[in-house]
């Protein structure tokens, strides 16, 4: 046999020897991504809390304003849909749906988000139900299954719990578990701020914002500043 046929069969032998170590992933095997292997699943949580309408400028007790504006925050940063402002139906009604809405409202909650109503009072029971709908994010338990030796994988396939740890910390880290269903719409242009950039272009002037004088000294820009470090 030829030299060059030698290497030719080598070459071959070694393809197929590393081909055989390969990962097949037809379905019966852990998959070489984490988030195949383990997904993490985003739910709406129903949020509620129930305070008392006290009447009167106050309208609450400092325990229920805090408790209550606390969880206008909390719908701020992970509210999905409408707030519900549910007042017991009666005489007061109308002063505590103003009273409720017109707080929601000044904490920047738009008024078309604020859905009121009335309810039927059940067992003496005269609280305000305030409720909105959030989503979280979860995935499964990792570690459920350590039946393989990781130190002695002749086999090359995947480990079981490849990509739990992963999954389960971005899960419990983002902050709006909706961002992992899918993007977010985009928000309006600022008409105002392009005009100015566009006749700064045009004009041949800078188009970037004037810098405030208190920081004009620590840019990394800044005639005072070499790389980073003021002189």
């Amino acid at each position: 046999m030829k030299l060059e046929h030698l290497y030719r069969a080598l070459a071959l032998g070694c393809i197929l020897f590393a081909g055989s170590c390969a990962v097949t992933n037809d379905g019966t095997t852990i998959k070489e991504d984490g988030e195949v292997n383990h997904p993490i699943a985003v739910e709406p949580n129903y949020r509620e809390i129930k305070v008392q309408f006290a009447g009167g400028a106050d309208g609450l007790s400092t325990d229920d304003a805090v408790r209550f504006d606390n969880f206008l925050d909390d719908y701020r940063t992970h509210g999905n849909g409408s707030l519900g402002i549910s007042v017991p139906g009666g005489p007061p009604a109308h002063a505590a749906i103003i009273f409720f809405a017109e707080r929601a409202a000044a904490t920047g909650i738009p008024r078309d988000k604020i859905l009121v109503s009335t309810h039927d009072v059940m067992n003496n029971d005269f609280r305000v139900d305030v409720s909105y709908i959030a989503y979280t994010a979860h995935a499964e338990t990792c570690g459920k299954d350590w039946s393989e030796n990781l130190a002695f994988t002749a086999d090359n396939l995947t480990p079981k719990n490849f990509g739990c740890s992963v999954q389960h910390n971005v899960a419990a880290m983002v902050a709006d578990p909706r961002d992992l269903l899918g993007p977010r719409g985009m928000t309006p242009v600022d008409t105002t701020r392009r005009a100015t950039v566009l006749d700064h272009y045009e004009k041949g002037e800078v188009t970037q914002a004037e810098k405030r004088t208190v920081d004009k000294a620590v840019e990394q820009s800044s005639p005072g500043v070499d790389g980073g470090v003021i002189q």
